[in-house]
């Protein structure tokens, strides 16, 4: 029989006890033994739950149970998780998780002490929630050279730009709602400023290029600059504004890594995901474009990726080899300013728009005012761009927003 040890029972932690609880029969199944839940660590006690009596304050209940040889870590944040996590892994036990800054930042250390102790240090659910991205990028796309990876890799800014995209909300009162039902927190930086996408996208970097990417390597722009006018700018342009989190490598051997709003034409399988729902598109050069879609958060999907990461654990004593990256001596990212694309301005003037603008295509927009003008840039450098916005102001003319166009390339 396995025995099962949760640190942690909050949103994620209670939700892979009742999977494990209400469906034991079919996870028994599919792990082709027993498996059982022997300590949950919380300082709250559940009197009313029907494993009240599995609860315990002190996680050396858990570290010094030889019995307990699978751990799901779901308490959140680098500390204490991180110390807990490398305490079970150099004690022989397993960790699945589900904890993307714990993976972003200590992911590399902790898959070399799983692999020096010969176990397993597992998180599916650490990106996309209930949707399976890991699993593939390590097994069934090993196959191919990665392309490129972009993604919708946060819920609660989807749910706020579909807001403002279908019912013409700002941003301020999209994130209230988002607050009112539950999808934001109520202090919403993580989400809202891309660090959350960042980590995300720096695990499936990760995973796909070999070498661990720091989430202070990377460009994060979040969505708080982004307007109504935007929007409808880009609906007239044919597409839509997506916080994306995107990786791609260079022929110089570095990665164009970032996080930031972006337009994507409608054409962009990306474009149509709304609400809470998140994508990964992934681009093999053996596949081609292969996408990953469904509910990248809550309670349930995150949990039923966490309990499959278990099952795995049970079926796998050894460690998993290609589940994998290395420590990165220096940054592989490429500097942020270097990397092309072309970009969507959206300026305020009284006048005729400079002669630096002239070959963009201009775009247009309904009850538009009279002062204020759109257009698409070619393809530049993003310091270009940046010239040009300061050109562009020293002749009167007042930029509102920059956002660039997506770029997934061939």
């Amino acid at each position: 029989m396995a025995k099962i040890a949760i640190m942690g029972h909050g949103v994620v932690g209670s939700g892979v006890a009742e999977l494990l609880w209400n469906n034991r029969e079919t996870v028994e199944k599919n792990a082709l033994e027993p498996v059982s839940v022997k300590r949950i660590l919380d300082l709250r006690s559940f009197p009313k739950l029907p494993y009240a009596d599995q609860f315990t304050t002190d996680v050396n209940d858990i570290l010094q149970d030889n019995e307990i040889t699978i751990v799901a870590e779901a308490m959140g944040g680098v500390n204490p998780a991180y110390e807990f996590v490398s305490d079970c892994l150099k004690r022989g036990k397993s960790v699945v998780t589900s904890n993307k800054e714990l993976v972003a930042q200590k992911g590399a250390e902790l898959l070399a002490l799983a692999a020096k102790e010969n176990v397993n240090f597992l998180f599916e659910a650490s990106v996309g929630g209930g949707i399976p991205i890991i699993h593939p990028l390590h097994k069934c796309l090993t196959a191919n050279r990665i392309n490129g990876i972009m993604g919708i890799l946060n819920g609660t800014t989807n749910f706020i730009l579909t807001s403002m995209y279908q019912k013409g909300m700002s941003f301020d009162d999209a994130l209230k709602m988002a607050q009112e039902l539950g999808y934001a927190e109520r202090e919403p930086s993580a989400d809202v400023d891309g660090h959350d996408t960042c980590r995300k996208i720096c695990i499936l970097a990760s995973l796909a290029y070999g070498k661990h990417i720091y989430p202070q390597y990377v460009h994060t722009e979040g969505i708080r600059h982004v307007t109504p006018e935007d929007i409808a700018y880009a609906e007239s342009w044919g597409g839509t504004v997506k916080l994306i989190g995107s990786v791609k490598p260079l022929p110089n051997g570095k990665l164009a890594l970032m996080v930031c709003p972006m337009l994507l034409p409608n054409s962009c399988p990306l474009a149509p995901i709304s609400d809470v729902f998140n994508g990964v598109l992934v681009k093999g050069d053996a596949t081609g474009d292969v996408m990953f879609y469904g509910r990248g958060a809550g309670k349930l999907p995150t949990a039923s990726a966490m309990v499959g990461d278990i099952i795995d654990a049970v079926k796998h004593h050894a460690t998993i080899p290609t589940l994998h990256w290395a420590e990165c001596g220096e940054n592989p990212t490429e500097p942020f300013e270097d990397i092309p694309a072309a970009f969507y301005f959206r300026v305020n003037t009284r006048g005729k728009l400079p002669r630096e603008v002239r070959g963009f295509e201009l775009l247009k927009r309904d009850h538009a005012p009279d002062d204020e003008k759109a257009f698409i840039t070619r393809v530049m450098p993003d310091s270009e761009a940046t010239r040009l916005s300061t050109a562009l102001e020293d002749a009167g003319v007042a930029v509102c927003s920059r956002i660039r166009l997506a770029d997934f390339g061939d």
